[in-house]
């Protein structure tokens, strides 16, 4: 056998094995972790089967592998709807849901590999309006952990008829119209007014027993005093005369202004005496 025709057998070996690894290669497919497969097949259509993770074989052309991704994921859904007081509410819920592993053949069949685009947006908006309804404007406030519990039992056990498991719902967002908002604002205002007055009242109320108080003390003074002047007669007049004039002494001693002369002096100083 020449060389020549051992390079054609190692060359046609070669094609070969290339052929069957790409043959080979292209009846394989991964399903990473966290994510689950199955498979549609043309004539037979979407098998009940769940393929889970690692390196599977397909019949290319015949079989095509479809991908979910089983893990939860978050989704914020944003609800315009009425309280029962019919006051506007904007609600956000945020929501991590993840598809029942199990039920994959049934939810691709029905809804579609973007289940969570057909399904959540609304179930989200039923749950809401129904539950919302059922609330003033400010149970809303007051009672949210009751909303929000009362929304995720609804919203879990309606999702659960399309196979889709929801971990955890939680209001993110709560405001409402302008008119509502401005009829608080309103409300906070009027009560700060009513406060105000309410103090006002009460100091009023203190002023007045602290002025009768005061009259009292006067009278009873004023009837002191004529009982003194009734028994001391002019004797008491003369004492409040000296208590008066010692406090003028007093005060006029304190002033560097005022200067003393002895009694019986001339006044003019230096100046000579008529006469003399």
């Amino acid at each position: 056998m020449s060389a020549s025709q051992v390079f054609n057998r190692i060359g046609q070996f070669g094609l070969g094995v290339a052929l069957v690894g790409g043959v080979i290669n292209s009846a394989l497919y991964n399903v990473d972790g966290g994510h689950r497969a199955v498979i549609f097949d043309r004539f037979a259509g979407i098998k009940k089967q769940v393929i889970g993770e690692g390196t599977h074989f397909f019949i290319p052309w015949v079989q095509k592998p479809i991908i979910f991704d089983v893990r939860s994921r978050p989704r914020n859904v944003p609800v315009m709807t009425g309280s029962k007081d019919l006051q506007n509410v904007n609600i956000t819920l945020r929501i991590l849901f993840r598809p029942v592993p199990d039920q994959l053949p049934k939810i691709y069949t029905i809804l579609g590999q973007d289940y969570e685009e057909r399904v959540l947006p609304s179930i989200t908006t039923e749950v809401l309006k129904a539950v919302v309804a059922q609330f003033d404007a400010g149970e809303l406030i007051t009672q949210r952990d009751l909303v929000s519990q009362k929304v995720s039992d609804d919203l879990t056990e309606r999702a659960s008829q399309f196979g889709v498991i929801l971990d955890d719902i939680s209001i993110t967002h709560l405001t409402f119209g302008r008119e509502f908002t401005q009829a608080v604002e309103l409300k906070q205002v009027a009560q700060q007014e009513a406060e105000k007055a309410r103090f006002l009242v009460e100091k009023a109320e203190q002023t007045k027993k602290a002025t009768v108080i005061s009259a009292e003390g006067d009278a009873q003074a004023a009837i002191l005093l004529a009982k003194a002047f009734g028994d001391a007669g002019e004797g008491l007049v003369e004492l409040r005369r000296i208590e008066a004039a010692e406090d003028i002494a007093y005060q006029l001693s304190r002033s560097r202004q005022v200067s003393y002369l002895p009694g019986g002096q001339n006044l003019l100083l230096n100046v000579p005496i008529p006469g003399n």
